[in-house]
């Protein structure tokens, strides 16, 4: 928790998750869910990301991950806050007490230490992330053991697409 969100009195707040209405996350996702399948790239065992939108000037980005199964996106930290939006499934962390299901909208602070995973009631997730900053992969004792922001991710995004056929340039116009 940062010494500002201490001053203002959040000192409890974590996260948070407000449920807007489950019509809105079908709205919203309705034109990627029948995309080619060639926009996702692997993150992890069972776990894809899919790129919308990558702010260079701020260092940015906006993505849907999902996952399935026993999908875990390994333990990290953001410098920099992220929001979410849940639109199918259920998820959460490991380090956390809380669920999140389609309509939840999610809060992390900066600095924080998690490890997303399915939940299993629903034994699947996808949610709309917007990364403000780096995400900082850390050991079990907090040592940092790689990184990704939003360079590497146009990077990985542009070689993943050169190797299944959609072209580099497909990221080129996400990029603002």
């Amino acid at each position: 928790m940062n010494e500002m969100a201490k001053l203002a009195g959040f000192e409890h707040v974590q996260h948070l998750s407000i449920p807007l209405p489950g019509e809105a996350s079908q709205e919203i996702f309705h034109e990627c869910d029948d995309e080619d399948e060639r926009v996702w790239m692997p993150l992890a065992d069972n776990v894809w990301i899919r790129p919308l939108l990558f702010n260079v000037v701020q260092g940015a980005w906006c993505n849907v991950v999902k996952a399935e199964g026993e999908g875990v996106v390994g333990r990290h930290r953001h410098p920099a806050p992220v929001l979410g939006y849940t639109l199918k499934g259920a998820w959460g962390y490991l380090e956390g007490d809380w669920i999140a299901r389609p309509g939840d909208f999610i809060y992390e602070p900066a600095g924080e230490t998690h490890t997303l995973v399915v939940h299993p009631e629903a034994g699947h997730m996808k949610t709309l992330f917007h990364n403000m900053g780096p995400i900082l992969y850390v050991d079990e004792n907090g040592g940092q053991i790689g990184y990704e922001d939003v360079f590497t991710r146009i990077a990985a995004y542009k070689k993943h697409y050169a190797g299944n056929g959609l072209g580099a340039d497909y990221v080129d116009r996400l990029c603002r």
